[in-house]
């Protein structure tokens, strides 16, 4: 397994989608891209940047019944890739037994946000849709500030159309 971070959750300009990009946290330094909804990057986004809503969104719903079961979120692992569609796993820990869960990549990954739990993916997938991305963004990754990607985010939110998702 790789062990990869949430590098940034950005909006593809040819597509306007939303897309995460998990970057290796050593090793050769690929980034795969997952291309997830708008209401999921909100989610997203906003566990990054520590939003607090007045009322429990999904995933904040998510922790607590995980908290409640005395269950820790160990890992999430991005597992593979079929008919273009990506697939994860959550792993627990409850009361010295390990538990796996399926999950979409996007629950997986805002889960593990809010968590602090680390992410992975599989060598094999990372291996096969791994990229090496060029490093000539307008600002480092690592240097941009949760408000800064959560701003991006938010600006593409304005601009978008349910028109832009039919298919």
């Amino acid at each position: 397994m790789v062990e990869v971070r949430l590098g940034a959750v950005r909006v593809d300009l040819q597509s306007q989608t939303p897309v995460l990009l998990l970057t290796e946290t050593s090793g050769l330094g690929r980034t795969l891209p997952i291309f997830v909804g708008p209401p999921e990057a909100t989610a997203i986004a906003f566990a990054v940047q520590g939003v607090v809503t007045p009322r429990p969104m999904t995933h904040d719903l998510m922790q607590n019944l995980v908290d409640a079961l005395g269950a820790e979120l160990e890992r999430v692992v991005i597992t593979e890739l079929r008919d273009k569609t990506y697939f994860a796993e959550l792993h627990f820990l409850q009361r010295g037994k390990h538990v796996s869960v399926s999950a979409r990549p996007s629950d997986a990954v805002a889960l593990a946000v809010r968590t602090g739990s680390p992410l992975f993916v599989s060598d094999d997938l990372m291996d096969a849709e791994g990229l090496m991305l060029p490093e000539d963004d307008d600002e480092d990754e690592e240097d941009a500030t949760p408000e800064e990607l959560v701003g991006e985010f938010r600006e593409f939110l304005e601009q978008v159309r349910p028109e832009d998702f039919g298919a």
